[in-house]
């Protein structure tokens, strides 16, 4: 992927109606904003899964540049109108490795609320993926958290000392997406897949695994805005601890939204937890913070590479 995204930064010339789209966006296409080069390749990805196009010279086939850059223009023009409909819609990730970091974090929760049980809710939820974090299984060195059995295995780079050794119970999951996607319908199961790139088989394993625990026990995922959401959620009456998460989410909401949502947070009347990996001015990776509202008290977690490759635990 890497190859292919420097032979459209290098060779992508006006002349067919996919370059002319990338090229003259109306919008900013940086990852900030629109994402136009996950767009592109996640709707040539989606061709190749399918079995359409790109068979011959995308992982684990090889090509040299010159062949898959003529494969690519081909693509373009052979099947211009669906990638022009898929230009038209934003990413959808639901990165599953993401559970890693999250699950140490509801460790910790474990640990500072013992006996409770646990209401997730989940902003930029995506397809709900990480919603089921708990039925996976995380092993550290010298730990592992989750069920014995789990067929979905995490396993990063670990430093720091060892989290908790419980995780809480669950006892009820939800999320808000703008445009949620359904684990039940082959559609939406084939943009779960686009976005994860062909050279990374490991990734489509695991997000296959998680599509069929999904499946198997659907979420209620809500369509809409993430702050008049948790507004909503927040004000119904519960007998759980309620633990709102976002993962790589937080940076794409409007103003509106976050200001919205931190409102809503600020004003519940019953202890909520906010669990946040998201990035910030530091580096490397995404900070991870557990914050107790109402009274905005927040305790640094740790790090975590975006992807869940690795987590650096304080």
């Amino acid at each position: 992927m890497g190859r292919l995204m420097t032979l459209c930064a290098n060779r992508l010339a006006p002349g067919s109606a996919v370059a002319d789209r990338v090229l003259n966006w109306p919008g900013d296409p940086s990852t900030n904003a629109d994402s136009v080069p996950l767009r592109l390749a996640g709707g040539l990805h989606a061709l190749k899964l399918d079995g359409l196009a790109l068979g011959d010279v995308y992982p684990p086939e090889t090509a040299s540049d010159d062949a898959l850059w003529q494969s690519i223009l081909d693509t373009f023009e052979t099947h211009r109108d669906r990638l022009l409909d898929w230009l038209t819609r934003p990413p959808q990730t639901n990165e599953v490795r993401r559970s890693g970091p999250l699950l140490v974090s509801l460790a910790q929760v474990a640990k500072n609320h013992p006996d409770c049980d646990i209401e997730l809710l989940e902003l930029g939820a995506s397809g709900g993926l990480n919603l089921f974090m708990d039925r996976y299984r995380l092993d550290l060195p010298g730990l592992s958290l989750g069920p014995p059995n789990a067929p979905l295995i995490l396993t990063p780079d670990w430093t720091g000392p060892l989290p908790h050794h419980t995780l809480p119970r669950i006892t009820a999951r939800s999320g808000v997406d703008l445009a949620p996607l359904d684990p039940t319908h082959s559609a939406d199961r084939l943009r779960f897949l686009a976005y994860l790139w062909p050279d990374q088989p490991e990734r489509l394993r695991l997000t296959e695994l998680a599509l069929t625990e999904a499946r198997v026990t659907p979420v209620v995922l809500s369509a809409g805005d993430a702050g008049a959401w948790l507004e909503h959620a927040l004000a119904e009456p519960t007998q759980n601890l309620r633990v709102v998460f976002h993962s790589v989410a937080w940076q794409y909401f409007p103003e509106a939204t976050k200001a919205r949502a931190r409102n809503a947070l600020q004003n519940t009347a019953d202890l909520t937890l906010q669990i946040a990996m998201e990035a910030d001015d530091n580096t490397p990776g995404a900070a991870l913070t557990l914050t107790e509202w109402p009274n905005g008290t927040t305790t640094r977690l740790g790090r975590a590479d975006f992807h869940g490759r690795w987590i650096d635990w304080y």
